[in-house]
Order: C-alpha cells, then structure tokens, then sequence
C-alpha cells in the first residue's frame, strides 16, 4: 500500500512539473525564466557573446556610442559663447591640452571604453604615467605636465577584475576597489597563459553609469527579446534548411524480411539501420545518385514554417524600447523607410541625456584624477561638446526662408523679424556696420568698370 501512495505521489509531481496549476493546491506561477529558456542571471561572458554574435545586440550597443560620441569634446579654461567658440579663439593652454590629448587618442579610447562599459557592468580607463613607479604602487604626483600621461588603455570587465577590497570601516575609501587584476589576453579565455598585472586604483578610472563597478549592462533588459529573436531566426533557417534538404522518410512495410535485405546488403540484420543511413546519406550528396529500397516506401517530411516576421517584430520592438533606440534607427532602411524627424529628435535627445548623465561625469572622473596627480593645473574646466539637437544647416536656412516669408507677407510696413534675428535663425553673426553699409561707387568707379576712359 505505501508503495502505491508514493508511487502515487511521484506521478501527481512529474505531472505538476510538466503541467503547473494543474492540481488543487498547486502554485499557479510559472517560472516563465525555465520554460522559455531564458537565462536566470546573466554572466559577462554570455553579454559578450551576445554583443558579438548577434547584429541587433551590436547595433543597439554602438550606434548609441557613435550617436554619443558624434564628435569630441574641447577641454576649455572657461565657458564661451558661440562666436567666441573654434581653434582660432583657443588659449595656449587649450591648445596644448588639444593636440596632446590628439596624440594619445584620448576621445578616441575613451569611447571605445564607453561602448565596452554598456555590453558588461563596467569597463576600465587605465591611465599609463611618467612616474616611473610599478602599476601596483599608488600615484602621489606626476612631473612634466602633459607628457606625464603617456597611454591611455580600456579594458573589458572581463579583463579588469577586483582583487582586493577595502573592509576597514574607517577608511574613506571603504567599499571600494583596493587593487585590479588586469589580464592583457583578450575577452577569449582560450589563450593561454595570459599575463595578470596587479594595477591600483589611482591608476584606474572606473567607467560606468554610476561610476562603481555595481553597474549593469545596458543589454540586460532587453536580453530576453534578442533570445527570442535569435529562436525566431535559428528556427527559420533550420526549417528551411531541412525542407530543402529533403531527407527521406523510410516507412517499412509489415511484410517487409529483414532478413532477405540484409542478405542483399551482404550485412548483417543488426547493421541495416546503417547501412539504409548509408544509402540515404549518398543519395543526399548528389542528384544524381539512386535510392534502391526493398520493401520500403520513400517519403519526405516537410515542415510548414509560419510567417515569422510578426513574432521577429515583436522581440524586436522590445529590446529597442529596452535601449530607448527608435526602431527605424535600430535597423537603418532595411523596411525601406527612413525614420521620421520625431525618431530622429527623440534619439539626439536621448543621447543628450546620456551624455550629460552619465558620459560627462566619467570625462570629469579623469579630469579630476589629472589635476590630483599635477597633469592638469587645478581650476574650473569646462567641457565644450556641440548641441546633438542642434537643427542642421538646411533647417536653419528654411526657417530662416520662413522668417524672411513673414515679414514680406506683412507688406514691408512691419517687420516680425530683424535681419540680426534671422542671421541668427542660420547661425551667423550680426553684420558690422561696415558690412552692413557699403558706399556706393563714384562716377568715376563707375566709368572705369564700363572701360570708359576717366575724365581728368
């Protein structure tokens, strides 16, 4: 009787694993995580391989660092208006932070390291200096202005790992990084024996949205879409791939002497099964082989795909709302459709706020480490970076059209807009009085244009 009751009770248990909320009392919640094979936690490594084997995880990733970094930055003393802004108006000093900060590439990396810090929970700056110390020993002052910086190096967060943390609650870096274990090898694990530097962190400069390595991946939301879309597509291919394979169903028939046709093979009866994959395998490989079958029917197995841009559509749609990417923009005009002038504000707007929350903070983080280490001289700088939603040179000269159109509809007795106001609708500086004014040519002038001879 007991083993009835537990053999019951095994049954009612498998049922409810494989059918939830079947049974009275059952948990009606589905571990949707498991029964669509979704990840529970996400690792670096699998965030890598996304990036780097999925098109649209890419494009989410560096489309936003592109649209981000649309240009470089300028590092001024002071904050100017636009006709005080340009090379030609730079001091010495921005001058030489320019052309340095052009010789290290330091934009450069610098975005390279932004893009790695939205497929991991951070990445790393690490900042190479003429202090002649090891990577392991703290920094205390750094000779010779700005050739005291000498390299600039992102590293993935699979590479840069904490070693050591700071536990002494009295200490005023407590809960922060004491020591990094950086790997020179690449993200690929399968290199072997990869140099490990122990670096500190007055020689590290954190890249993230919060500026710890507590971050997340901008990814992870929308991880779960690019899975499903990755089984869309998979599973499109592989339909189409058998279907055109055309495999061969073997149906035996119930009179069918195993016996007699593996006589005919010259094997034995436990070998027709590989014998007939055999044949089967060297009737795939080429149209003109035969298939000689005895007692068998032939048949093929298609499979009936669904349309699957409705379910592709609907993965997508979410992971480019995840990376708050208008979907046109996401794809380019692979529909054939460009995106609107409400995608394409709505994205520079976007990347605005990026900047200013989270990619401007981290250029301060380093400016701050150069003036403490004496790369930098200590005062107020400001980083200069152009409008992303600045309208472009057209739309300004339409609306300066549009501007120039009200003022002659009013009948040239009352004019809405100034000629300073609509100069500045395209950009361009009010005119001098000089400009503004030109004298009118002499008689003179006038006969010598006309190769008249002058009268003396």
């Amino acid at each position: 009787m007991n083993q009835v009751v537990r053999l019951a009770n095994y049954v009612q248990r498998r049922l409810d694993s494989m059918f939830p909320a079947y049974f009275p009392g059952a948990s009606p919640k589905h571990d949707h995580y498991r029964d669509f094979g979704y990840p529970e936690k996400l690792t670096f490594d699998q965030l890598y391989r996304m990036y780097s084997r999925n098109g649209i995880a890419a494009a989410g990733i560096d489309k936003t660092v592109r649209k981000t970094w649309q240009d470089n930055p300028f590092l001024l003393e002071k904050e100017r208006d636009g006709s005080q802004k340009g090379t030609a108006n730079e001091t010495s000093i921005e001058k030489q932070i320019r052309q340095r900060f052009d010789d290290l590439r330091l934009w450069t990396r610098l975005a390279e390291a932004d893009r790695m810090s939205m497929v991991g929970s951070y990445s790393g700056v690490i900042l190479r200096f003429a202090d002649g110390k090891a990577f392991n020993q703290p920094v205390t002052s750094v000779t010779g202005g700005l050739m005291g910086l000498v390299e600039i190096i992102p590293a993935w967060e699979g590479q840069l790992k904490v070693s050591e943390w700071d536990t002494i609650e009295a200490s005023e870096t407590y809960g922060q990084p004491k020591m990094f274990q950086f790997s020179e090898s690449s993200v690929d694990t399968s290199k072997q024996q990869p140099r490990h530097i122990m670096i500190h962190p007055d020689r590290i400069i954190v890249w993230s949205k919060d500026g710890s390595v507590n971050g997340s991946s901008a990814l992870e939301p929308g991880y779960n879409s690019l899975i499903d879309m990755e089984k869309v597509r998979g599973a499109g291919g592989e339909g189409f791939w058998k279907n055109a394979k055309s495999a061969p169903v073997l149906e035996v028939d119930k009179e069918a002497k195993i016996a007699e046709m593996a006589k005919a093979m010259g094997v034995g009866v436990e070998e027709v099964a590989d014998k007939m994959n055999e044949q089967v395998s060297d009737w795939n490989a080429g149209f003109d082989q035969l298939l000689m079958i005895m007692g068998m029917q032939a048949k093929t197995l298609n499979i009936t795909l669904p349309s699957p841009e409705h379910f592709y559509a609907v993965a997508l749609q979410d992971f480019a709302a995840s990376m708050n990417i208008p979907v046109k923009v996401l794809v380019g005009m692979q529909t054939g459709e460009r995106a609107s002038q409400e995608d394409a504000d709505e994205w520079a707007q976007t990347n605005m706020s990026r900047r200013a929350n989270q990619t401007i903070p981290n250029i301060r983080l380093l400016i701050d480490r150069l003036e403490r280490v004496g790369i930098l001289d200590e005062k107020d700088w400001f980083i200069d970076w152009a409008d992303l939603t600045e309208a472009s040179i057209s739309e300004k000269v339409d609306r300066a059209d549009k501007m120039a159109g009200v003022n002659q509809k009013m009948g040239g007795s009352v004019y809405v807009f100034t000629d300073d106001e609509i100069r500045a609708a395209v950009g361009y500086e009010p005119l001098t009085e000089a400009d503004k004014y030109r004298d009118e040519a002499t008689d003179e002038e006038t006969d010598a244009s006309l190769g008249k001879p002058i009268a003396r």
